[in-house]
């Protein structure tokens, strides 16, 4: 999928290969246009960046020493990290005043289905709603 327009990659969790990283940030550099990928990770993923590292460094982009001299990951350890990767809490990038919103909605528009008592229609079994009083 070619998304046109794409100048920035965020990257939540620290993909598991190289080749995966390549994969998603290459939506910003379609057709020799440039843009910014950004890559939030944990002490956990620390086995996983000095792979992500050497390609960042062979397409000329800035690398801190700290991750250059991680230590190599083993190819055992690589196999497993890529069958089973990390599990993480859940984040939540919406911003709290729309979930507060959303949250007031969802409580009035409750309320106000309690409010409602449905009545049956004796005569053709039909439901109308009717206000408590």
């Amino acid at each position: 999928i070619d998304f046109k327009g794409v100048n920035m990659v965020i990257n939540y969790d620290l993909p598991t290969s190289a080749v995966e990283y390549i994969h998603r940030i290459g939506r910003t550099g379609r057709a020799g246009h440039t843009g910014k990928a950004v890559t939030f990770f944990t002490e956990d993923d620390k086995p996983l960046l000095r792979s992500i590292a050497s390609v960042i460094q062979r397409a000329g982009c800035p690398v801190p020493d700290y991750i250059k001299h991680l230590p190599k990951l083993q190819s055992k350890q690589k196999k497993k990290l890529i069958k089973k990767p990390l599990t993480r809490e859940s984040i939540c990038t919406t911003p709290q005043c729309f979930l507060k919103n959303a949250r007031r909605k969802m409580k009035t528009t409750k309320e106000n289905i309690k409010g409602k008592k449905v009545k049956e229609d004796k005569s053709g079994g039909e439901l109308e709603t009717a206000s408590k009083s």
